[in-house]
């Protein structure tokens, strides 16, 4: 495995496995076997409703905890510093760990000020190794930054070819904050997997689309926690350190940006109301 380094200097994966829409009852099947396939960074977050799932398969996989890097989120129903701990505690007994390896703020609504303070007094104490965020575009990230003691390490976002996220990484750059990808495939969308850029460059080098997606955002520098209940994509999924794209392949993926969401706009009211409304 291939390592970013935080601005803490924690080490953490460049390539995790994802759990998002992944039914709480197939959690820890789906984490035992991506575990089996060779993944140690597992992404999960409150408003999964797995985090037990992943725990489970955490603790009885015979692996070393510390071989692993657990992610999780907290969400906006649970926003304000006391509501936050609270659920940082929670978080901590369903992933069947003493410390959290990244922990993220889900959204940028509600209390997040008051999350992030919780989740500056975890750090502290041990129970968080670093601390970051999710769905933070630049504007809300920068005042983050300038207004709070620990600076986030990471922001995840939704980032795949047709979607990049130039903008953002500017300032993510800036103030040393990882960029982390939600959603590499788009889920598809935009006719993800037979795209005709993609599929001439990825047979270029006998890969999968999926493969390829990933390949590029990994030499971006974004870490990527891609999703899937089949072991055999997992394992195909897992298998992207073995080629190198060419700079001519590299502009030509970059050049494939529309700068446009594939699924929401977090500026737009109708976002927030949604969101917020999503009780946990």
């Amino acid at each position: 495995m291939e390592y970013f380094t935080l601005s803490n200097g924690l080490k953490m994966p460049k390539l995790g496995y994802g759990v998002y829409q992944v039914d709480p009852a197939e959690a820890q099947r789906c984490v035992s076997e991506a575990i089996a396939a060779g993944y140690r960074h597992i992404d999960t977050a409150q408003a999964y409703r797995n985090e037990e799932g992943v725990g489970a398969a955490v603790s009885q996989s015979g692996v070393p905890r510390e071989e692993f890097f657990l992610t999780t989120k907290v969400w906006i129903s649970n926003a304000g510093e006391e509501a936050a701990a609270r659920s940082i505690d929670e978080s901590l007994k369903k992933l069947r760990t003493d410390y959290i390896d990244l922990l993220l703020i889900h959204q940028p609504f509600g209390d997040y000020y008051g999350t992030y303070r919780a989740m500056e007094q975890a750090y502290a104490q041990g129970q968080v190794k670093a601390v970051g965020v999710s769905n933070f575009f630049a504007d809300r990230l920068v005042d983050l930054c300038l207004h709070c003691k620990i600076p986030p390490m990471v922001n995840q976002m939704e980032t795949h070819v047709f979607y990049q996220q130039k903008q953002t990484r500017i300032w993510m750059d800036k103030y040393k904050v990882l960029h982390e990808s939600w959603g590499p495939f788009a889920e598809g969308r935009n006719n993800f997997f037979s795209h005709p850029e993609l599929t001439r460059i990825a047979s270029k080098y006998g890969k999968s689309v999926a493969q390829l997606a990933l390949r590029f955002l990994i030499e971006k520098g974004v870490a990527v926690i891609p999703k899937s209940t089949h072991k055999e994509r997992m394992a195909e999924n897992f298998a992207i350190f073995d080629f190198k794209l060419e700079e001519e392949d590299l502009k030509a993926l970059t050049a494939l940006d529309a700068n446009k969401s594939s699924f929401l706009d977090h500026y737009a009211p109708e976002t927030a109301e949604m969101l917020s409304g999503w009780k946990i």
